[in-house]
């Protein structure tokens, strides 16, 4: 049997094993959650200038007067001539839609001008939607070959505005976030360096909501295509 002092000896030996253990755990553990503790959130911005590659144009036009079945003969050749202009400059039938007349009675009209003379109002209007930007834009540039064939384009309706797309946004992504993503690296890594710190691995990162803009007012068919990513990097002693 084990005298009672060897077994003195031996709990001793133990319970100062167990004190050391938990010691250097105690402070492994500290170190592991200073750390932790110790990050850096960087964002990254990416951003490309691209050529719009799909337009609407709506081309609207009017007639007034009283005799409906004349207003709609009249409509009828503003029509023709307008569609004309359009596929013979390269617009194909697929591209070119023409919505439904819209008709104002002034007589109806609780409001109306009952004093005006003419009765109806005729709005129509025939859309273009195409992917050859560069030609439509160069159509918008000549329509004064419509005025020369009697037929005023109106322009200033809020309702009836040009646009210009960019439908290829896919494409793009993989590359734009990747750039982003290094550029938040390139940041993450100065601020490492300026604290006497090495730049550890990735804790989170977060990719924002890619925007397309206009370039500019001037040049809608030019765009600004943009995303940030936010990154949080660990850093090290």
């Amino acid at each position: 049997m084990m005298k009672k002092g060897s077994v003195i000896i031996a709990a001793t030996v133990v319970a100062l094993g167990i004190f050391f253990g938990m010691l250097v755990l105690g402070t492994s553990l500290s170190d592991a959650l200073k750390n932790r503790n110790r990050a850096v959130a960087v964002k990254g911005l990416a951003e490309r200038e691209v050529a719009a590659d799909q337009v609407i144009w709506p081309l609207v036009y009017k007639e007034i007067g009283n005799d409906l079945p004349d207003l709609y003969k009249r409509m009828s050749d503003k029509s023709d001539i307008i569609i004309g202009f359009l596929k013979d400059n390269g617009l194909k039938d697929s591209e070119i839609s023409i919505s439904a007349p819209q008709i104002i009675d002034l007589r109806a009209e609780r409001y109306g001008n009952t004093n005006a003379s003419y009765r109806y109002n005729i709005t129509s209007v025939i859309t273009v939607s195409s992917g050859q930007v560069e030609q439509v834009r160069k159509l918008m540039n000549e329509q004064a070959a419509l005025l020369q064939k009697g037929v005023a384009i109106v322009s200033g309706d809020y309702q009836y505005n040009s646009e210009f797309l960019f439908t290829k946004l896919n494409e793009l992504k993989p590359q734009m976030i990747e750039e982003a993503t290094k550029n938040a690296r390139v940041a993450a890594e100065q601020f490492a360096k300026d604290s006497d710190s090495e730049l550890g691995k990735i804790l989170n990162a977060t990719q924002g909501q890619f925007s397309i803009e206009d370039r500019d007012a001037n040049t809608p068919y030019l765009k600004k295509v943009r995303v940030v990513t936010s990154v949080t990097y660990s850093l090290e002693d």
